[in-house]
């Protein structure tokens, strides 16, 4: 597998709760490398351009009020096979259909206020670590 890079934001339901720490944890426990990261605050407008992609679905409104309520923690991971792994690690996006260890099965509070997200493709990943950080922000 090769050396790759993906996005990943802790979101505010789990910066609230102070996890930033227990959620890296995991991360580098699975052999991922934290290369670039922030916390900062999104408005509901930045929140709204990074989500776009859903902007036609149901939750679209509710996901930017949400993403903007709080800190989140925007940050690059860095690993074989760092997109899997992290969505691995992750869980799934229902905490109930989580599996056992994963960050969604022990830290999301439902759907919605799953804790984490992370980067589906290498495209994706390109464009939303784009959107967070300047090249020289990336540092492994």
């Amino acid at each position: 597998m090769a050396l790759e890079r993906t996005f990943s934001i802790i979101k505010p339901d789990a910066t609230r709760r102070n996890l930033t720490g227990a959620i890296n944890a995991k991360f580098e426990a699975a052999g991922l490398r934290v290369v670039a990261q922030k916390r900062i605050q999104l408005s509901k407008a930045q929140a709204g351009e990074f989500y776009k992609v859903h902007a036609e679905r149901p939750f679209y409104d509710e996901l930017c009020e949400f993403m903007a309520s709080e800190p989140i923690v925007a940050q690059v991971l860095e690993g074989e096979g760092a997109i899997a792994k992290n969505r691995e690690v992750m869980g799934a996006t229902n905490p109930a259909d989580a599996a056992e260890g994963t960050i969604r099965a022990e830290f999301a509070e439902s759907v919605g206020e799953n804790s984490v997200h992370g980067s589906d493709a290498p495209e994706t990943a390109a464009v939303e670590i784009a959107y967070f950080f300047s090249g020289l922000e990336l540092v492994g």
